[in-house]
């Protein structure tokens, strides 16, 4: 009598990559903007996807058109990512209306966003000025509550506190005092202050100020350093990691971008980072 061989096999249990959103403007040159998102999110194993706020002709010299995208058109493209796909972080970068800043203010709570980063674009590296003056006020009226943390630049942070920041001395104050205008959490980056060295600072309401040190890298390939460093915290943050850890793995992989970019040439003036310089695979969570 001849057995028969049965072959059990089991079903695979399904999974979800990490998802992280950018609701941002493009740049056509790649360096910046959801462009530099997007590379991001990639490289550190997140599936990526974007919310377009405007579109700009850019390139390594400075911007030379900004065309907005309507704000129906914006609520459109996030209710078509969050209703299929859903995110585990948020990154928002350049939000040049009032209005588009209320439908993202209305995104994060009709859809209970967790893990939001809020980079409040307002001047290109060029020196652009990328923001409505009326929009500023509604940005921290709207979204400064609702994000898990915000990171502006010096320059950024002036506008927003009406005086200049000079020194690193400077560094704690200011980021109280944007604390005190509603956001959760401050990353103060430092790096357009001279010196060799390089401080940003992390405030947190009731725990203590962390400073994050390291030394200047020479380079022209600086554009887009703002961009990516909102949306690497984000890619840590939906992979699970701390705010506190997040922001560290972040400035880790920010500083190694801009250290394997450095020896590149690409346009006339200010060219991106290497995102790309140590590839992650894809990260996977349990399916929902």
């Amino acid at each position: 009598m001849q057995c028969m061989t049965v072959i059990r096999t089991e079903t695979p249990s399904l999974a979800r990559y990490a998802r992280v959103l950018t609701i941002a403007g493009s740049d056509s040159g790649g360096g910046a903007g959801i462009q530099a998102d997007l590379k991001t999110f990639s490289a550190l194993g997140c599936y990526g996807m974007t919310a377009i706020t405007a579109l700009t002709a850019q390139n390594t010299l400075g911007v030379s058109g900004i065309h907005a995208v309507p704000a129906e058109f914006l609520k459109a493209q996030l209710k078509a990512v969050l209703d299929d796909i859903g995110v585990d972080a948020v990154k928002i970068g350049m939000l040049h209306a009032p209005e588009i800043v209320r439908v993202v203010a209305w995104a994060i709570d009709h859809y209970h966003l967790e893990h939001v980063v809020l980079d409040p674009v307002m001047v290109a590296t060029s020196g652009d000025r990328l923001i409505e003056e009326a929009t500023v006020q509604v940005l921290r009226q709207e979204l400064f509550p609702r994000a898990t943390v915000i990171t502006p630049n010096l320059d950024e942070a002036s506008l927003l506190l009406g005086r200049p920041l000079t020194d690193e001395a400077a560094l704690q104050a200011a980021a109280l005092d944007l604390l005190a205008q509603g956001a959760q959490a401050v990353l103060l980056k430092g790096g357009h202050l001279p010196g060799e060295a390089v401080t940003d600072l992390l405030m947190q309401p009731g725990q203590p100020p962390l400073r994050l040190h390291s030394q200047r890298i020479q380079s022209r390939n600086v554009h887009g350093t703002g961009c990516t460093l909102s949306s690497a915290i984000a890619c840590f943050l939906a992979q699970g990691w701390t705010l506190r850890d997040a922001v560290g793995q972040a400035r880790r992989y920010i500083i190694d971008a801009i250290r394997a970019g450095a020896p590149v040439r690409t346009g006339q003036g200010h060219g991106p980072l290497c995102h790309g310089h140590a590839p992650l695979a894809m990260v996977k969570l349990p399916l929902d």
